[in-house]
This record gives structure tokens, C-alpha cells and sequence, in this order.
């Protein structure tokens, strides 16, 4: 969210009712210039997957409070949109619930040399993320992983 944050907690803030009384989960909020515009891109997902039709009906309620509340005060284009198979992870409950899949960490700070981490999640102890890279378990603070993301490759060169 960068220097948007702001905006986006505040677009957070208004959409969440919506997004709760649908019983989807909001994954990510982005506000990013694209092109010669700006475009704010909200990821949602629900049990069994986000459709294209959900999508779609959820814009035009959303896009309406949107602009009501005119949180954004410049043009923008909204999109609505599903994590994907590469979906961020970002909170510890995510982590958690992804346990057993594939995933790519980036942190901030190198972790014995290294910033870049590939392997199977394992969970969350505590303030850290843990892992299974390289045959061996690594646990990760979660306070200073820049990105994460699953992933549906296997890669063993990139840990």
C-alpha cells in the first residue's frame, strides 16, 4: 500500500460492510498509477473461490459507495478482482491457514545472507512464519517479510 496507505485503509474501512454481508474475504487493496491512469484494485475471494460474476456484481455496489463517500478524489478505475493462484499472503491467520503449501518470501533483511526463501509453509510460532526450505526448518519474523506470495511451482533454485 506504500504511500497509499491512507487511502487504502480508508477505502477498507467503507467497502468492509459490503464485502462481510457477502461473507467474502477482502485479501488486498492497491492503489497504484498504471498507464496514463489510476487504478484501485480490491482482491476478494469467498469459500470455493471467487467468480468472474462476483466480481462484477460487487463492483458496481462498491464503485457506488465509492463514490459517494468520494474517498478518492482524482479519476480512477476500479477492478475488482480473485487473489489467483499466486495470492499475497500478508497476516498471520493467512499463514496459518495456507500451511502446507508452497510459498516465496522476500524480507527485508537477509536471513543468514539471504533474503529471498522458497519452500513449504509450515505455519505461524509465535511472531514468526516458519518454513520448510531446503530440508530444513527456518522461521522467518513476520515483521520483516517485504512480500509473500503461495505459489503453485515448485522451484528449488530460488531457495
Amino acid at each position: 500500500m506504500g504511500s497509499n496507505r491512507e487511502l487504502c485503509r480508508r477505502v477498507k474501512e467503507a467497502i468492509l460492510p459490503v464485502i462481510a454481508e457477502r461473507n467474502y474475504q477482502l485479501v488486498d487493496i492497491e492503489f497504484v498509477r498504471e498507464g496514463r491512469g489510476q487504478v484501485l484494485r480490491i482482491f476478494l475471494d469467498k469459500q470455493g473461490g471467487i467468480n468472474v460474476e462476483d466480481c462484477a456484481d460487487v463492483s458496481r455496489e462498491l464503485g457506488d459507495i465509492l463514490d459517494v463517500k468520494n474517498i478518492i478524489e482524482t479519476s480512477y478505475h476500479l477492478e475488482i478482482s480473485s487473489p489467483g493462484l499466486d495470492r499475497r499472503v500478508r497476516d498471520p491467520a493467512d499463514f496459518e491457514r495456507f500451511s502446507g503449501r508452497r510459498i516465496k518470501i522476500k524480507t527485508e533483511q537477509p536471513i543468514n545472507g539471504r533474503r529471498h526463501f522458497s519452500g513449504m509453509l509450515r505455519g505461524v510460532k509465535g511472531d514468526n512464519v516458519t518454513m520448510e526450505c531446503d530440508g530444513a526448518e527456518i522461521e522467518i519474523p513476520i515483521e520483516i517479510i517485504e512480500k509473500a506470495n503461495l505459489t503453485h511451482e515448485w522451484n528449488d533454485n530460488f531457495c
